[in-house]
């Protein structure tokens, strides 16, 4: 005779809810955000559907709505125009750049809003690389001051954490002890500990044109600072190094195909842990969606839903706002 029945606890979605043991809630999510300089302006991704790049009255507008929805917390992004371009990235730190003047006017308009502006320099050059290159290599130490800068000038906007995308050696250091320096004390770090030199972020890159250039004698890829996509105990190692520098939170990315990274991670430390559900994951849902082989809403919830199961405190993704509609339906 069975005596232990697991199904007793599945009968009915009363008695699922109540022994669930991950909930999905919009204060889960950070919506990654594309601007563009002009006015009025707002241009589609082909490759993420629903996906647009927009100038900063748009922007704010959507910040809005976000907000409305119960999204609190965006991920900025700049495409910049290619007279602003170079080998320095020094336009990422005007005072009155896209970047900048983007997280005033958010901030100005949605104060709740919990801002995070991406810290790189590949939207800023000519290269299409995170760091500046000096004979065909990129630079680790030159480009942690530009990224200090960087950070700084995003604080001086008012942006409540940086987020150093790079993966260059020691920024997270350099980035807290410039902040400290400059007063900004309260502003924290989401550090990209562990990103991978992934094939799934096509879509982003040709979304600000930031993948490496194929014409000049420079690597074609970001595999020598970027970690590769065999190993998983190196992880640990960039994520451990990290917090000793002075991280707030704990950036895993890509996400799907990288649970088990998440996993290991959550079990390792208490720092809160993000991590990004790429543009190339969004693109693969969406084109299935398009195609009537999975089913829109059912898939975005169990999709994201699988982040906080693996040991994520908030997932970056561009579901962000269709996926709090859903919730609040």
């Amino acid at each position: 005779m069975i005596h232990s029945r697991n199904r007793r606890l599945r009968v009915n979605e009363s008695i699922r809810s109540l022994v669930r043991e991950n909930v999905l809630t919009t204060d889960d999510f950070v919506m990654p955000i594309f601007v563009m300089e002009g006015e009025n302006m707002q241009e589609p991704i082909p490759s993420m559907p629903g996906i647009f790049r927009r100038s900063i009255d748009l922007t704010v507008k959507e910040c809005k709505e976000l907000f409305s929805l119960g999204v609190k917390a965006v991920n900025l992004y700049m495409k910049v125009s290619e007279n602003l371009k170079d080998n320095t990235g020094k336009e990422a730190w005007n005072k009155n750049g896209l970047m900048q003047n983007t997280i005033k006017a958010i901030k100005d308009a949605v104060p709740g809003m919990v801002v995070m502006p991406d810290v790189a320099l590949d939207p800023y050059s000519i290269y299409g690389h995170d760091g500046i290159i000096e004979n065909g290599k990129i630079l680790n130490d030159a480009t942690n001051e530009a990224l200090a800068k960087m950070s700084v000038s995003h604080a001086e906007a008012g942006a409540d954490l940086v987020a150093p995308s790079d993966m260059m050696d020691g920024r997270v250091q350099v980035i807290r002890e410039a902040l400290e320096e400059s007063g900004f004390t309260d502003v924290g770090i989401v550090s990209y500990a562990a990103k991978y030199a992934s094939s799934f972020y096509g879509p982003f890159r040709s979304a600000l044109d930031s993948a490496p250039k194929a014409d000049v004698e420079i690597p074609k890829d970001k595999k020598t600072y970027q970690m590769d996509f065999h190993n998983s105990r190196e992880a640990l190692n960039e994520v451990f190094k990290d917090i000793d520098e002075g991280a707030d939170v704990i950036m895993i990315k890509p996400g799907l195909p990288y649970l088990d990274i998440v996993s290991k991670v959550r079990e390792a430390i208490d720092l809160p842990i993000a991590v990004y559900n790429v543009s190339g994951e969004y693109a693969m849902v969406k084109a299935a969606v398009q195609n009537g082989w999975l089913d829109n809403d059912k898939t975005i919830i169990e999709n994201l839903t699988c982040f906080k199961r693996a040991g994520a405190d908030m997932i970056f993704t561009y579901f962000a706002k269709e996926a709090a509609m859903i919730l609040n339906k």
